[in-house]
């Protein structure tokens, strides 16, 4: 799920995310890794150069790694070996029990993915921002997105294949910006990805009458695909992805996964992504004002140093 497309709500001012962001810093404690765009002084930019290094194992991780391509391929593969249990099974649901759109019965089945680091690789986007010392910013995302180079992560083509051949339908529910849907169901269709229509990409900017979105949560967007279909699974790299985060907090985070921890390996399916995410900014207040040096000190501070 790539950082931009896990925005707050100050930003869907805009036409929601990944190419207008000029806007309020997020509230503490909302689910938020979107950066805001600022002035920057030399020692700034020079400290944030400093800073982005701090991906480079993560990227060079994700890009040479065979670990990467075993977990994303076993993932995907574990996945594929529940499915005729879960069409098979008439009540198997994969959504919150507060998101769910509609009764199950007479519901065409339906999986649901994440796109960013879920689907897409953007692993190259992320070694650009290391190479050219920078951090990660809307117009620079908005241009890759335009390129369309994106590589369809390990495992995904076996199983959504797999799924569709047995009808099931493949959503797309992604923090990219409703105006990049044509550049992102162009990148998913060459890679070979099924998309039934231009319906099935859900995002940021879908509007569901009468459910008001917090920030870039997801929850609107799983209530609508929950409307039309029986949601087996859903597919993500953070834990947004499946459920709301009402607070982006380290506790808040763990309480939401000790509240579904038996639904992962079953209905949810999570993809390794040691790149970016929300769990970043619960790591330092989810206030991206604050200087690099500032981030930097916040997670160091979070470590937990062998004694």
């Amino acid at each position: 799920m790539m950082r931009p497309h896990v925005f707050s709500a100050s930003l869907l001012a805009c036409v929601l995310l990944s190419a207008c962001k000029p806007a309020d810093p997020p509230a503490p404690a909302v689910a938020s890794n979107a950066r805001p765009v600022q002035e920057t002084s030399a020692e700034d930019r020079l400290q944030q150069q400093l800073t982005a290094h701090d991906n480079l194992n993560a990227v060079a991780w994700i890009q040479t790694s065979v670990e990467y391509t075993a977990l994303s391929t076993q993932t995907y593969r574990a996945a594929a070996d529940h499915l005729d249990a879960a069409l098979k099974h008439k009540h198997w649901d994969a959504l919150a029990p507060d998101e769910r759109g509609n009764e199950l019965k007479g519901l065409k089945p339906a999986v649901i993915m994440d796109v960013d680091e879920t689907v897409l690789d953007n692993s190259p986007y992320q070694a650009r921002l290391i190479a050219d010392g920078k951090e990660y910013n809307d117009l620079s995302w908005d241009q890759w997105v335009a390129e369309k180079k994106a590589k369809a992560v390990p495992g995904v083509l076996d199983f959504a294949r797999a799924a569709t051949a047995k009808g099931v339908t493949i959503l797309y529910i992604s923090n990219r910006a409703v105006h990049l849907k044509e550049a992102t169901l162009a990148n998913l269709r060459e890679q070979g990805l099924p998309v039934a229509d231009d319906s099935v990409f859900l995002g940021l900017g879908t509007v569901l009458p009468g459910c008001e979105q917090q920030g870039s949560e997801k929850g609107c967007r799983r209530k609508l695909a929950g409307q039309k279909y029986r949601v087996l699974m859903q597919f993500g790299d953070q834990i947004g992805d499946f459920v709301e985060v009402p607070a982006n907090t380290r506790e808040g985070r763990k309480a939401l996964y000790d509240n579904y921890r038996d639904w992962f390996g079953e209905r949810w399916w999570m993809l390794p992504n040691p790149s970016y995410g929300s769990w970043e900014p619960a790591l330092f207040n989810n206030d991206w004002q604050q200087s690099p040096q500032a981030r930097s000190q916040a997670k160091r501070a979070a470590l937990e140093l062998a004694r």
